[in-house]
């Protein structure tokens, strides 16, 4: 691993390694923080916070001393986002009579939920749409009151999917993760918690069995 760093300079840098025959991006950042720092982004770069004014020298030996670090999680990054895409690839959407047909199945599944609970919990959402997203299961708007769920909670079973609607649908009572929030979901779907687990655990023995 070759590495060059500007002992003066606050910009961004770049440096590469090279693994398994593939060429990873070492990004370094000079930052106003009090010590050095390193994480593993998605495809496999390594991201490192450097304190202003720190030297060259300890910049580079910090990334030397850590290399069999940045290898192994590197390793579990990559694998985490692999296994992680081929669960939602359960779902395929790139054509247009795929996401049609899932746009049909959502609609007939969630928008009952939708109905049941809002009028249960005395609120009505403005709007209710769907999107491919991964990143979340769904989520509200509350400055225009709109609610939007992923097309990927096809994968998830009923149950699940009803408290992500439960969910969605609280926060047009309380926008925030609180108290009330919870309280909220306690008395409108008391199985909550159960349900997240069960949706981390059906995410990750899927991945599993890949």
């Amino acid at each position: 691993m070759s590495i060059t760093i500007p002992s003066t300079s606050t910009i961004v840098f770049f440096a590469s390694q090279m693994n398994n025959n593939a060429e990873h991006r070492i990004q370094v950042t000079y930052r106003w923080t009090s010590r050095l720092s390193m994480r593993i982004v998605k495809n496999g770069d390594v991201h490192v916070s450097a304190p202003v004014g720190m030297s060259r020298d300890k910049v580079m030996a910090f990334i030397e001393e850590h290399k069999d670090w940045i290898n192994e999680a590197r390793k579990k990054t990559l694998e985490r986002h692999r296994q992680r895409a081929a669960f939602f690839n359960k779902l395929p959407l790139t054509t247009r009579a795929q996401a049609d047909e899932a746009l049909k199945r959502l609609k007939a599944l969630v928008e009952p939920m939708v109905e049941r609970h809002a009028k249960e919990m005395g609120v009505q959402p403005s709007r209710v749409y769907y999107k491919s997203t991964i990143s979340r299961w769904g989520q509200c708007n509350i400055k225009d009151r709109s609610i939007y769920f992923s097309s990927y909670v096809l994968l998830l079973p009923e149950w699940c999917v009803e408290h992500v609607v439960v969910h969605e649908l609280c926060h047009l009572l309380e926008p925030s993760h609180n108290a009330r929030f919870h309280a909220l979901m306690d008395k409108y779907f008391p199985r909550w918690r159960e349900a997240r687990k069960e949706t981390h655990r059906i995410q990750k023995s899927s991945n599993n069995s890949i």
